[in-house]
């Protein structure tokens, strides 16, 4: 490494130095990743295998999880909710009519 002194430096050419710097580590680094990547794809190749199979990655975004309706508006069988999120206008109404949410639930 060569050894300079910065105090020669004027401050636009400190700030030049420092945002090449801050590109030098991050492509630096983005390169160190390549290479441990590229050296664990070699090694599950050579023990048979693809890298995705070992560390169980699957082609594209994870699914998220549906939750199933938990209560259904007797009034339109077609309104449902799961009973997570904001409450349906339907529950708020049944609930300032007395109605409990029990009145809601979908029979298992």
């Amino acid at each position: 490494m060569s050894d300079f002194d910065l105090s020669d430096l004027d401050l636009d050419e400190l700030k030049k130095l420092h945002k090449e710097t801050a590109t030098a580590i991050q492509t630096y680094e983005a390169r160190r990743r390549q290479d441990a990547l590229a050296a664990a794809e070699a090694a599950a190749k050579s023990a048979g295998f693809s890298l995705k199979d070992l560390i169980g990655a699957s082609a594209g975004k994870p699914s998220k999880s549906i939750n199933p309706p938990k209560y259904r508006n007797p009034d339109d069988e077609t309104q449902v909710w799961s009973g997570r999120g904001r409450q349906p206008q339907w529950i708020k109404d049944g609930l300032a009519a007395n109605k409990s949410l029990d009145d809601f639930l979908i029979a298992r």
